[in-house]
């Protein structure tokens, strides 16, 4: 009951049956975090033995007991053989309920006798009541604390750019919602990056994938909440009134009375530490010693009595010659060290800081020990929007909803802290007392010392930038606020959307002139061009890091595999009819089919007029796909891969059945952990009519799939398809993260065909911009771990590797080939060749060329036909071959998984001096041949049934009849 809680908050039939648990479980709620499932726990001291289901109720447990006086505890009831008329007692355990046997006694206690039982061994009522207390909420100030001249300042030292401040920010304080983004992440890794980038934009959020399942926060918004208890934790094994005495916070999200309500808490004896190093005698060493005081100041203060560490980057006045430590690697080293030192339950750490605006950054500053923040800048920016004219103008207008300004800030918690719900449910974290202190991220470029001081535990497979190289990152944000010739206003650092000047995209306007001249004009020249673009691009990803070498001597182009078959390797990526129109859709679908490539459905479903070969086509046009042209006799608009995704929108058996493989969609690369997203706007009646829903309503897949909670129920599932569809593939789609590799086993033991792993930078249709910037993986490292952990347990040769994410060009299918790759999916790069812009308005239902609008008048501009897409991927292909001529291979089949044909580019970077990339260069190979039939069910039940002549006959009859 104090490890596995179960969900006590809004549950009426535990009010109504043992209310005596309420209290145990507040009184031990401060004490320890609740640990989550999906889990069925069996425990024994010698005297008692029970089993316990977690909160979500998310494993089959059924208990039964018979007339001798036994007691069964299994998954199923046919588990052990049993006469039913000797069972005079049975059940099942419920989300978070228990049964114990006595076995001194020989007594067996179902749920509510045990919980009353223990609830009532002590008077945990009367000691909460006495000493646990809730912090009362404080109203929001009303006006700004600071002239906008100020506010800039702070702003500019900070590291806040106009996009943060106006597309996340002042979004959230007007919607009270995650703002939405579409395209993916296409900028570099921060440690590629050449531009200063904030240190949360190093970590990225974890997520839960087919060994446990995310949760909903939508529909099991019931079992989570945010609730932190502020204090210190005592031994839970001295039980007595003294343990109950916290304070206990609705909400992380401070503001900046409540901060103050518990500064002046006598009980908590704050110790407010301010977090600022300097620079005066250099920076070299000032950041680490800076820290290592930090520590030392905070240890004094926990031993000296002190419950609550505020760790501060509040200032009347900024000076030039001290800047603020990143609040993150403050809180991860003071909170790592006082855990080294067995203080960290003795106090809480609050962080107090203008660090912190994106629920992104409230996710890492929890997840590395922070109780609560009080983001005081961002609320005074928030402040500072609604009091400005051109706010109060849109709203006079009627242009903008209007909002007070403390409706604003509620606004922007509300906004955060629904984000929280949606980061934690990412890995099936109920409770924020969980994740708190949890370090559910990885690290991807700081180095070893960095790490051990103030992330121990986290993965870090890269190393990166050293405590010196950190302080000059965050410095070079700092002197912005302190220059003579400071900016009047807030520089676009280009992160979210392309600019001029700004960060690097990989989806920019000139990578899609280029693409576009290339494949309308049918050009190798003009290709080549585009190559070349390509290759002088900066360094944009960890593949980019490499290049090829090779002890063989160059062979001619002509001994090489054709292009004809190495486009059969070819696959675009799970694009949903409604993200996309229907002519992209179906252009790409005709042109893939073409070149013997796989198309990918996405979660929408498929007309079924799509299904056959058209016979009707006259100039280019046929009447049954009236609104493409550029066809041909022959061509079949079908997918051939069809999504089984978590809403299972359009999912039939006669959609099955017309695939040639059955992609089961566990994570997407842009969003992991959360279910696609469909807006309203964009579920025109055609739409609606595939998904079997209504016109203008939006459609939210669920983060898991609601019969996954296992990797024995995606057996289930694997099993199932192949039933419906023996001659289809079964592929399973994974994002990259480190454990993959152990995922990607169970994938393949659960007799999957394919398993995709997709990376980081892939695209979407809409996704909150949190989870497109922070979540999942490089492939690179994801397809590498998965490769060599496959060889490690014998697997490799039972499943196809396919890999997507940011493919534009035959080097990026090399790449992933030496890295273990089979098969490669293209997806934004394919709606590029197709007449694509990269407006980066697909949410919006706006595309300027109709390739992601609904809009009749916009799908009306189309511009593009299958021919362009085939004549990219036959490109992509002779690339693919000139590579391996130059290195002296005849087949594609020859190089994958031999990444000694790798080595590092001699190239040198502001951040890359200290990168360890011996990881991707293991040399663990496989080159056996996986173009294996499909994986089979065998003979089961069924076939024996169907194989029976009478029932043959009685079949017959029903359907000729």
């Amino acid at each position: 009951m104090i490890l596995v809680p179960e969900a006590y908050k809004n549950h009426p039939t535990l009010t109504i049956k043992y209310p005596e648990a309420l209290d145990f479980y507040d009184y031990y709620k401060g004490q320890m975090e609740a640990w989550d499932g999906p889990a069925l726990l069996l425990f024994s001291d010698g005297n008692t033995v029970g089993a316990c289901l977690d909160r979500n109720g998310l494993r089959p447990a059924r208990y039964w007991k018979t007339v001798d006086n036994f007691v069964y505890v299994a998954s199923e009831v046919g588990v052990v053989p049993m006469d039913e008329s000797k069972v005079i007692m049975k059940g099942r355990l419920g989300p978070g309920m228990m049964i114990a046997v006595d076995l001194l006694g020989g007594q067996v206690y179902e749920n509510t006798e045990v919980k009353k039982k223990v609830a009532l061994s002590n008077p945990y009522g009367k000691w909460v009541s006495e000493n646990l207390r809730s912090l009362k909420p404080v109203k929001f100030l009303s006006s700004t604390v600071m002239e906008n001249e100020a506010i800039l300042k702070k702003q500019q030292a900070f590291g806040y750019s106009s996009e943060d401040v106006q597309m996340v920010i002042e979004s959230m304080a007007s919607q009270g919602k995650e703002p939405t983004f579409c395209m993916g992440d296409d900028i570099p890794l921060a440690v590629l990056s050449q531009r200063a980038h904030l240190l949360y934009d190093y970590f990225k959020q974890r997520f839960a994938q087919v060994t446990n399942p995310a949760i909903d926060p939508l529909r099991e918004g019931l079992v989570m909440s945010l609730e932190v208890n502020i204090g210190k934790r005592r031994n839970i094994l001295e039980v007595g009134p003294e343990n109950a005495s916290q304070i206990i916070l609705s909400s992380p999200v401070l503001n900046e009375g409540e901060l103050e309500s518990l500064l002046a808490d006598p009980q908590l004896k704050t110790q407010v530490l301010p977090t600022f190093f300097d620079i005066r005698k250099g920076v070299e060493g000032s950041l680490e010693k800076t820290l290592i005081r930090l520590c030392d100041a905070a240890d004094e203060a926990v031993r000296n009595g002190s419950q609550l560490l505020v760790l501060s980057d509040r200032s009347d006045e900024p000076e030039a010659t001290r800047p603020a430590i990143p609040i993150l690697l403050a809180v991860g080293a003071v909170h790592q060290h006082l855990i080294q030192n067995g203080l960290r339950m003795s106090t809480s750490i609050i962080a107090d800081t203008a660090q912190c605006f994106s629920t992104h950054h409230f996710a890492c500053l929890i997840g590395y020990g922070a109780s609560a923040i009080c983001p005081y800048l961002a609320l005074e920016t928030c402040r500072q929007w609604r009091l400005s004219t051109k706010t109060v103008n849109l709203m006079r207008n009627g242009k903008m909803p209007t909002v007070t300004i403390e409706q604003a800030q509620k606004n922007f918690n509300k906004a955060v802290t629904s984000g929280l719900l949606k980061i934690l449910s990412k890995m099936g974290i109920s409770l924020l007392s969980s994740y708190c202190g949890a370090q559910i991220f990885e690290v991807y470029g700081l180095s070893k010392e960095i790490v051990d001081l103030a992330f121990r535990g986290s993965v870090s497979s890269i190393g990166g930038l050293t405590f010196d190289e950190l302080a000059r990152e965050s410095l070079s944000f700092w002197v912005k606020a302190f220059s003579e010739d400071t900016a009047k206003r807030l520089e676009n650092f280009g992160f979210i959307q392309f600019r001029p000047g700004g960060e690097y995209h990989g989806n920019n306007p000139e990578m899609s002139k280029l693409l576009h001249k290339a494949v309308r004009q049918k050009s190798e020249s003009a290709y080549s061009i585009y190559q070349q673009h390509l290759a002088n691009r900066p360094v944009n990803v960890l593949r980019d890091l490499f290049e090829f070498k090779s002890d063989r001597a160059p062979i001619p182009v002509g001994k090489v595999e054709p292009a004809s078959s190495i486009v059969k390797r070819f696959c675009t990526g799970g694009m949903s009819l409604g993200a996309i129109s229907r002519e992209t859709h179906e252009a790409i679908a005709i042109a893939m089919n073409r070149i013997g490539g796989k198309s990918n459905s996405g979660e929408g479903g498929e007309d079924p007029i799509r299904w056959n070969p058209l016979t009707d086509v006259v100039d280019g046009y046929s009447s049954t796909l009236p609104h493409l042209k550029g066809l041909q006799n022959g061509d079949t608009a079908t997918s051939a891969i069809k999504q089984v995704a978590s809403g299972r929108f359009g999912v039939t058996p006669t959609f099955l059945v017309n695939a040639d493989q059955l992609e089961i969609k566990i994570a997407q690369g842009a969003k992991p952990g959360e279910g696609g997203q469909l807006p309203g706007q964009k579920v025109s009646a055609y739409i609606a009519r595939l998904r079997n829903s209504k016109p203008g309503v939006p459609l939210i897949s669920p983060p898991p799939h609601h019969d996954i909670y296992s990797i024995e129920d995606l057996a289930q599932l694997i099993f199932d398809l192949h039933q419906v569809n023996p001659r289809a593939k079964v592929s399973v789609k994974l994002v990259a993260e480190a454990g993959i590799g152990t995922v990607a086993s169970g994938v393949a033991k659960a007799n999957a065909d394919i398993i995709q792993i997709s990376g980081h930078d892939g695209g979407t249709g809409a996704s909150p911009i949190s989870s497109i910037k922070h979540a999942g993986g490089p492939w690179e490292l994801g397809l590498t771990e998965t490769h060599q952990t496959l060889i490690n347990n014998g697997l490799r040769e039972r499943v196809i590797l396919r890999v997507d994410g940011g493919f534009k060009s035959g080097f990026d299918v090399m790449m992933a080939a030496a890295m273990g790759a089979d098969e490669y999916g293209f997806g934004s790069v394919a709606m590029i060749a197709t007449g694509c812009v990269m407006a980066r308005i697909c949410h919006t239902n706006n595309c300027p060329v109709g390739v992601a609008s609904q809009r009749e008048e916009l799908r009306a501009r189309f511009p593009g036909v299958p021919a362009d897409l085939v004549n990219y991927f036959l490109y992509v292909a002779e690339e693919v071959r000139g590579v391996l001529a130059e290195l002296g291979y005849q087949k594609l089949d020859d190089i994958i998984g031999k990444t000694d044909i790798l080595k590092p580019r001699d190239i040198s970077l502001v951040k890359t001096q200290h990168l360890d990339l011996s990881y991707v260069l293991s040399k663990l190979s496989s080159t056996e041949i996986r173009n294996q039939d499909v994986h089979t069910n065998g003979l089961v039940l069924d076939d024996k049934i169907l194989a029976d002549p009478e029932v043959r006959i009685f079949i017959l009859d029903i359907v000729y009849h």
